[in-house]
């Protein structure tokens, strides 16, 4: 095989909800409204080359069910992990990790969405 990308498509709660989130706080932007029927059942964020597809959960396998376990997505960056980290934390996000510096030359932070899905955001900016 030989892919070009790969992109993430998440069923939430609160589609609204999710949406301002990654909006907001990490700086997706809307790329698209889906509808069915007159009624809006999911939105496409882009952040560069990042795609994420969310869709409203229809509670047909139970509203309450656990969302996000056993995944994390993850992000490369250029952008400087700290900005990133202060932009989640102005939003109202706590961080599962602060940004920290890896032997192999990156600084990985760690956040959840308001659904659980974590999120592995990795950043090449030079350490300043």
């Amino acid at each position: 095989m030989q892919a070009d990308s790969l992109e993430a498509a998440l069923t939430v709660a609160h589609l609204e909800r999710s949406v301002a989130w990654y909006c907001d706080a990490l700086g997706f932007a809307i790329d698209r409204r889906h509808e069915r029927a007159g009624q809006l059942i999911a939105i496409s964020l882009q952040a560069g080359a990042v795609k994420i597809l969310l869709a409203q959960d229809d509670g047909a396998k139970g509203m309450d069910r656990i969302k996000g376990e056993g995944i994390s997505l993850q992000i490369t960056t250029s952008q400087d992990a700290h900005e990133v980290a202060s932009r989640i934390k102005a939003h109202g996000s706590t961080l599962d990790t602060e940004p920290t510096r890896m032997p192999w030359g990156v600084t990985v932070l760690r956040v959840r969405d308001p659904d659980g899905f974590r999120l592995t955001i990795s950043s090449t900016h030079p350490a300043g």
